[in-house]
């Protein structure tokens, strides 16, 4: 029973695929037989290199294609629009009819093909295919009437045997008039694939700037760096130029006296296109007698190299302007271009100064720290932790700087000397990268023989000389007290004061001593100023007996001692801290002074208030005499 039910399954399965075999395997070519038949146009629509339109009532249109790009031949040399070209080229590569007959058949119904509109056709396409000349082969469209019903039209076969029904959009892509045919850009590369602007002036002045991976870069008429923005922001202008007109065959050539002569080339991937500016067209005079208010942008005359046509194009007057002196106002005015992120050093060196460095501390890691290193003749190097607000701002400075002027690209010795580069007001050095990987730029500053509120700065490995503000000179003093880190000594969290004396050191007594158990607001301020000395700004090192500040010498007026108490093994460590302070030197100034520290400094703004109130209290007139009382603290007895 079950060798029967086996066989008649075998049996079935061997049926199945027989029929599968023969016939479905048919149906499926008789479809795709019929698929292929609906096509009018063949293979040769996948390679279309020319298309030639022609008609009865029309200018005859001719369009080829160079590459990937199409232009127009005729009626005029032009690029062609790339979104009409491949709307006509998708129509005939999948162009396909509703229904066809036989033109032999036409006369067993007493027609013609007159009876379609296809003796005299009202559109006749030819294109050719292939790659050469030789292989190149010519096929021929002729486009007739309209159905009387459903929006069709009626074609004529390449080889004149069928005439196929279409729908009317082929008729349609093929009868645009020519101002959609024809591209209405003057240029077609795009900023992200130009590669190189070229300008060429009647003096035969060439500018060259090239593309460097992100960056622009001049190559002539100087080796400079150009502005990333200005160059990309010009080649956006240049792409949005449009034709204004075109000018009749049969109009008088541009005379060379009038000619601009400005040559603009932009080049892209694997192709150039150039535009040559002939005259400047007057305008038209304005009615009235008020003058416009602003200045009408030009129009010139103008052609496409290798292109006969010419045509007119308005610039606006900023871009001709930009072009007309491009190696100027598209060059970078930062003199300096660097990232601060890996900048290693920076070297400050001015006539008749020790030098000073300010230099990354080496920890291994990013965003270390930085330090001041001063060498002063035979002495060791003197370094100090540096604030780095300070360096930031320096770093800032420099980045910043910029050519007020380009003053000249190849001045003479004589030249440099004026502008004070014999002996430089200041030299820069930076460093980039650590150890033997380091590079190295120096900038040099000078000022005029004759000083006229400007500088002049230089790059040592480049002869380029740029104007800049006068400011740079004081922004890059070589002075350690600028970069020295503000603050100055902090005790840890764990200290604690527990004892504080501020002396009059003029009377020889003791103007606040109190207790700390309940400390008032003022008292916690100038404990929080003890704790974390700060300075505001460095007026100088060491610790002198007097300083000269405010026009005068002034001597130390005041004396704070604290008492610290630092935990140590299984006890506590007991320390002095004194700050020294004179009177105040103005309403938001006053100084302090620190032996162990060996600098003289401005103190906080909140420190001064506090101590003021701890040392004139009683005496200020704004205070309330409860707060003056409990601030002011009579000396103890002796």
């Amino acid at each position: 029973m079950r060798t029967k039910v086996t066989l008649v399954l075998l049996f079935l399965n061997v049926a199945l695929f027989f029929f599968i075999f023969k016939f479905e395997r048919g149906w499926r070519t008789e479809q795709a037989t019929l698929e292929a038949r609906r096509r009018v146009l063949g293979p040769e629509t996948a390679d279309i290199r020319s298309l030639r339109i022609t008609g009865p009532n029309l200018t005859p249109v001719a369009l080829a294609r160079q590459g990937d790009t199409w232009s127009l031949t005729t009626p005029i040399e032009w690029p062609a629009n790339p979104h009409a070209v491949s709307r006509i080229l998708n129509e005939l590569q999948f162009l396909e009819h509703e229904t066809s007959f036989s033109v032999a058949d036409l006369e067993k119904n007493n027609q013609s093909l007159a009876d379609y509109g296809l003796d005299q056709p009202r559109l006749t396409l030819t294109f050719t295919s292939g790659a050469g000349d030789q292989s190149a082969t010519a096929t021929t469209l002729q486009i007739g009437d309209e159905t009387k019903v459903g929006n069709r039209i009626y074609i004529l076969s390449p080889d004149g045997k069928r005439v196929h029904v279409v729908g009317l959009s082929l008729a349609r892509s093929l009868n645009l008039p020519l101002d959609e045919l024809r591209a209405d850009n003057v240029f077609s590369i795009p900023v992200f694939e130009a590669r190189s602007l070229n300008l060429q002036n009647p003096a035969n002045l060439r500018v060259r700037i090239r593309r460097e991976g992100n960056r622009w870069a001049f190559e002539a008429p100087v080796i400079a760096r150009a502005n990333k923005v200005a160059v990309e922001l010009a080649i956006n202008a240049l792409n949005a130029l449009r034709v204004c007109a075109f000018t009749p065959a049969d109009a008088a050539p541009d005379s060379a006296a009038n000619s601009t002569g400005l040559r603009i080339t932009l080049e892209g991937n694997n192709r150039r296109e150039t535009l040559i500016l002939g005259s400047e067209i007057a305008p038209a005079a304005a009615g009235g007698d008020s003058a416009p208010a602003t200045r009408p942008d030009p129009e010139f005359n103008a052609t496409l190299e290798g292109k006969a046509t010419a045509f007119t194009v308005s610039l606006p007057a900023a871009l001709i302007d930009t072009l007309r002196n491009a190696q100027e106002t598209l060059r970078e005015t930062r003199i300096l271009d660097f990232d601060s992120g890996v900048l290693s050093s920076v070297t400050l060196a001015a006539p008749n100064q020790p030098e000073l460095t300010l230099q990354q501390i080496e920890t291994g890691t990013t965003g270390a720290g930085w330090q001041t290193v001063r060498r002063n003749g035979d002495q060791g190097p003197q370094t100090n932790p540096a604030e780095p607000r300070a360096v930031q701002t320096l770093v800032e400075h420099l980045r910043g700087l910029t050519a007020q002027r380009f003053v000249s690209d190849a001045p003479s010795d004589a030249d440099l000397e004026s502008w004070g580069f014999n002996r430089p007001e200041r030299e820069i050095t930076l460093r980039f990268g650590a150890g033997a990987d380091a590079v190295g730029t120096k900038l040099q500053i000078g000022l005029p023989t004759t000083r006229d509120g400007h500088a002049y700065a230089r790059l040592e490995n480049a002869r380029s000389v740029f104007l800049v503000a006068e400011t740079i000179v004081a922004q890059t003093a070589p002075d350690p007290l600028v970069y020295r880190q503000r603050v100055l000594r902090e005790l840890p969290e764990t200290a604690k004061i527990s004892a504080l004396t501020i002396t009059d050191l003029r009377a020889g007594n003791v103007v606040w001593q109190g207790p700390l158990d309940q400390p008032s607001p003022a008292v916690n301020a100038v404990l929080a100023g003890l704790r974390r000395i700060e300075a505001q700004s460095f007026v100088q090192e060491g610790f002198p007996d007097s300083v000269y500040v405010g026009g005068a010498d002034r001597h130390w007026r005041w004396r704070v001692d604290a008492t610290v108490l630092l935990p140590a093994g299984n006890g506590e460590q007991t320390e002095q801290l004194s700050l020294w302070l004179t009177d105040r030197t103005g309403g938001d100034q006053q100084l302090a002074g620190s032996k162990e520290l060996a600098v003289v400094f401005t103190v906080p703004q909140a420190f001064l208030d506090a101590f003021w109130q701890l040392s004139y209290g009683d005496k200020d007139p704004g205070l309330p005499a409860d707060e003056a009382k409990a601030t002011a603290t009579p000396p103890p007895s002796r």
